[in-house]
């Protein structure tokens, strides 16, 4: 068992345990929201987006956790703002304002990072290490995470009726516009937290893979966003214990598990999986069989008794 325990004698595995379980819940809640309103190309796009970001906080105040949040939020923001008023100022519709902003900020952050006089290993950023977490890095991650699970908690009734009847809810006096931007700040903030787990280019699959999961399991929203968050962090448990004994790049160990478990639930998942469907549907079809030979036979028995008493 000393191969077991051994990962929480070490206290940078501490640390990035802790950062595991508050990164992975935190973006498994917010993704039932990502997933049903199909956001999926707005999350990629904002990760991405962060990268120029991090490289401005960097060359200008140097490598610390306050001038990354800042650098990575004001990009996210830039990328999101100009996506919209181009889109609305403009024939070209939202979805491809946004692929255009968001290459061109992630290309403009390679070359930032190029000139950047503090040695930043790039991969990093790209595909997260969460094994080099600190302590003010979990500070910001707790309290990005605390702030977006009360929010997203004390919403959830006006985000239930904006997500399924929009009409409705303005109707209600819930302030739709509003509530879109406000899910989009926290989105922006669960990134920004888990830029050092997983990276800008694996940052979606934190965001969809888990409520994706219990979307194959349950139609009921509350168990995407409470299912969502226990998938998020036991996956990135697992990716991170797999990562350390392997001797393999954690953040792509994190998406990978969490790959494999939707994997599993699309494959086996007794509602929606493709495996018991197929079975359902051969179980169903040899019953009509069966039911139309059985008939079938019962009719030409009767028409031969009725022959038979003819002659």
């Amino acid at each position: 068992m000393t191969w077991l325990l051994e990962p929480f004698r070490l206290e940078f595995m501490q640390r990035a345990l802790i950062g595991c379980v508050l990164i992975g819940f935190t973006n498994g809640f917010l993704s039932a929201y990502i997933v049903m309103r199909r956001l999926a190309l707005m999350a990629d796009a904002l990760s991405h987006s962060l990268l120029p970001g991090l490289a401005i906080g960097v060359i200008l105040f140097g490598l610390t956790p306050v001038s990354l949040f800042f650098g990575a939020l004001a990009a996210a923001l830039f990328v999101t703002l100009g996506a919209e008023l181009i889109s609305r100022s403009s024939r070209v519709k939202e979805d491809t304002s946004l692929g255009i902003l968001y290459t061109v900020a992630f290309s403009l952050g390679i070359v930032l990072l190029s000139f950047s006089k503090v040695r930043v290993e790039l991969h990093h950023y790209l595909f997260g290490n969460i094994l080099g977490i600190s302590n003010t890095d979990l500070w910001t991650i707790y309290w990005i995470s605390l702030v977006t699970l009360i929010v997203l908690v004390a919403m959830q009734r006006p985000l239930l009726v904006m997500l399924f009847e929009p009409s409705i809810a303005a109707t209600q006096g819930v302030r739709v516009s509003i509530l879109n931007y406000l899910v989009l700040t926290l989105l922006v903030f669960s990134m920004i937290s888990s830029v050092q787990a997983v990276g800008v280019i694996l940052a979606l699959g934190l965001l969809t893979a888990p409520a994706a999961t219990v979307y194959l399991f349950s139609n009921s929203f509350t168990k995407m966003f409470w299912g969502g968050g226990v998938i998020g962090m036991i996956g990135s448990c697992i990716g991170l214990f797999l990562s350390y004994w392997l001797n393999l790049p954690s953040g792509a160990c994190i998406v990978l598990v969490l790959g494999g478990i939707f994997c599993l639930a699309f494959l086996f998942s007794p509602k929606y999986g493709v495996l018991p469907r197929i079975f359902r549907k051969r179980h169903l079809h040899e019953q009509s069989l069966a039911r139309w030979e059985n008939r079938t036979g019962l009719h030409k028995q009767d028409e031969h008794g009725d022959d038979s008493h003819n002659h």
